[in-house]
């Protein structure tokens, strides 16, 4: 009977990330304002009662899954971003780390990049609150190079939003390739894109304060 407490609670997370799951699959094939709680109940076979013991509303369930999907990223990005031997093995290696977790993680690739800037309000400013959270990771990692000399918070943060939108940039581009089928070559052709465009970004820091 002591171990009664803890199997409930085992059984709610799991019926909670079984609703996590089957919205995000859903949500493959329309936006989150269009996801009935109907749909998500009925495809975890529990009653639609059982969606509120977990959730308030579809908006807070696409909140739950901005978390899920960003929330666990942040240590990856500062390893991206991390001091390195140079600017073109930061570049190679944040490039590296965005295209591993799109091939692991594409469901939610897709749903940040629809919701983004479609989607319902509550999601789109858990995203951006997301995304502002990198940029300032970012920066504090951008600050403890020797290039930061002499720059003021701000334009650092500025720089990190910069490296940050290329990361998102490069994550949709190559989630395309892999739904459209792209052969490796095309997917090649988007890493260089994306390298080029950080290098760009990297001399454009160099000549900053000149």
């Amino acid at each position: 009977m002591s171990h009664t407490p803890g199997i409930r609670q085992a059984q709610k997370q799991k019926t909670r990330q079984a609703l996590l799951d089957a919205a995000l699959g859903l949500l493959e094939g329309q936006s989150l304002s269009s996801l009935g709680l109907r749909e998500v109940t009925r495809a975890v076979g529990v009653a639609p009662t059982a969606f509120y013991r977990h959730f308030r509303s579809t908006e807070d369930l696409g909140v739950a899954l901005v978390d899920e999907a960003l929330g666990s990223l942040h240590p990856l990005m500062r390893t991206a971003v991390s001091s390195a031997d140079g600017s073109d093995e930061r570049i190679a290696r944040a490039i590296e780390l965005t295209a591993r977790h799109v091939d692991t993680h594409p469901q939610h690739v897709r749903f940040i990049a629809r919701e983004r800037h479609g989607g319902v309000r509550p999601v789109r400013e858990a995203i951006r609150e997301q995304l502002e959270r990198f940029a300032a990771e970012v920066r504090d990692e951008l600050a403890g190079d020797p290039e930061a000399a002499g720059w003021s918070d701000d334009d650092l943060l500025m720089l990190a939003q910069l490296y940050v939108d290329q990361m998102l940039m490069t994550a949709s581009l190559l989630l395309e390739t892999q739904e459209s089928g792209a052969t490796a070559g095309e997917r090649l052709r988007v890493v260089r894109l994306a390298t080029r465009r950080l290098r760009l970004v990297t001399i454009g820091r160099e000549h900053w304060l000149d």
